[in-house]
């Protein structure tokens, strides 16, 4: 009999429904199926793999309602659950338009080399088979944000979302149902750790989101394979407020970042960093607008934060808050995770008297929680923001660009907001890498994203009529 295990509904907290779990033999299947059926996807040309994507986007749109239901089943919010469905839609509408002069032929074929009579022709190769392993903070967004680009590079996919968060994929499923050019070439399994491991002894390639624990994991499995592996993990990100900062600008953008999808972003200022001499007054600001932002509950219209999505989050945002209270640290607001009508909810929560001796200060807490610290001078708030093993993105708050961009180059960060924060979650023109343990391999943003899909190949050519000696003979 297939393995089933129980979802979770975060609203109620009470075990709902089950999800049946592929197992290797069943993901073996779908690799086979995809592979059989990439050739012909690859065959209809960027022009015909753009318009696929298109109808996939008019097939979304036209189950909004039913994916913001399953969604909201999924993660028990309904703002952020709108917003995963309008950033999805605006991606495919980008990279559809992208796409064709992103994957085209550029310049002379075949082109001039440093060697004379020898021409270059460069001839990319997509992946046959992508697998995707997506987390459950953003269930839709973080699932299409690698399996778009794949798909229009010309690679088949398996998708395996998250089994805490696998309520959208019905839904999706439907979509893709409705594109016949699809059929095979994008397909979602359903399953938990086994077989996300089944789908990476699959692919060829494997995207995956989440933990920094289950990254290294991944990432060694395909290594032992010889694939790449693009990981997108974990992050501690800091906020740093100068002293000449527009404070209250700053204190409504750290509270935004870091509460946002109730601090369920692995971008969420997890950290902030506030120069001394306006240390209390920026701590003011930031508690006086965090006690106005209130739970989702009793209706998921009420409020602005749903409830921790995960069971296994309730215990580590719990712990890390118990661990800097014992250590000296002052809840200014917050701080008590509650259940209501089962589900657990957490205000926005703003810690002062932290250190970096504290787990919230040095792990990821993944909730709506702010520790805010005090600095003396650019270095020391440079040296502490670096103080950490992860690298994903940060923010810098100054009075003008010049002085935030002087101290937001020192930072060890892949995105870095000047003047705001989190904005790497709604640009996503520029190319970024992960820093530290917060991630591998090439930019999942800006044009580098799709070409990660592709194998490089050159064709070295020496023209017919060309009689240039041979080295030997």
């Amino acid at each position: 009999m297939a393995r089933q295990i129980g979802v979770r509904d975060p609203r109620t907290g009470r075990t709902d429904e089950t999800l049946r779990c592929a197992d290797a033999a069943e993901v073996a299947a779908a690799a086979d199926r995809a592979r059989a059926a990439q050739p012909g996807w690859l065959a209809l040309g960027t022009a015909g793999r753009v318009a696929a994507l298109r109808a996939l986007r008019d097939a979304i749109a036209e189950r909004d309602t039913a994916m913001t239901a399953a969604l909201v089943r999924d993660t028990g919010r309904l703002q952020v659950s709108r917003l995963e469905i309008d950033s999805v839609l605006a991606s495919l509408d980008r990279w559809c338009e992208r796409a064709p002069g992103l994957l085209g032929t550029a310049g002379p074929d075949p082109a001039p080399t440093s060697m004379p009579g020898i021409g270059l022709r460069q001839a990319p190769l997509p992946y046959p088979l992508v697998g995707a392993i997506s987390p459950w903070n953003f269930p839709l967004l973080l699932a299409m944000i690698d399996v778009v680009p794949a798909l229009l590079a010309g690679s088949a996919v398996l998708l395996k979302p998250s089994e805490i968060t696998p309520r959208f994929a019905a839904v999706l499923r439907a979509c893709v149902a409705e594109v016949p050019a699809l059929d095979g070439v994008l397909t979602v399994v359903d399953g938990d750790g086994a077989t996300g491991a089944a789908v990476v002894d699959t692919v060829d390639l494997i995207c995956f989101t989440g933990s920094v624990r289950t990254g290294r994991a991944v990432g060694a499995a395909a290594a032992a394979r010889f694939i790449p592996a693009f990981l997108e993990l974990g992050g501690k990100d800091p906020a740093i407020v100068c002293a000449d900062a527009d404070l209250d600008r700053a204190a409504q953008a750290v509270l935004y970042g870091g509460t946002v999808n109730t601090g369920h972003s692995c971008m969420s200022i997890e950290r902030v960093y506030a120069a001394e001499p306006v240390f209390e007054e920026f701590v003011d600001l930031l508690v006086a607008r965090a006690r106005k932002v209130g739970p989702a509950y009793p209706e998921v219209t009420d409020g602005e934060l749903g409830p921790i999505i995960s069971a296994a989050q309730v215990e580590i945002i719990r712990d890390h808050l118990a661990d800097a209270v014992a250590r000296g640290a002052s809840v200014r607001c917050g701080g008590e995770i509650r259940v209501l009508g089962g589900g657990a909810y957490l205000e926005p929560t703003v810690l002062t008297g932290v250190d970096h001796s504290m787990k919230v200060m040095r792990e990821e807490t993944f909730g709506p929680v702010l520790p805010v610290m005090a600095f003396a001078d650019a270095d020391e708030a440079v040296r502490l923001a670096n103080d950490s093993e992860y690298g994903l993105s940060a923010a810098v708050f100054a009075a003008t660009t010049e002085a935030a961009l002087a101290v937001g180059e020192r930072l060890e960060a892949g995105g870095i907001s000047v003047n705001d924060a989190s904005l790497t979650g709604f640009v996503q023109d520029g190319e970024k890498n992960a820093f530290k343990s917060s991630g591998l391999g090439g930019s999942r943003m800006g044009p580098a994203s799709i070409r990660r899909f592709q194998r490089q190949r050159s064709f070295l050519i020496r023209s017919p009529e060309d009689r240039a000696p041979w080295w030997f003979g």
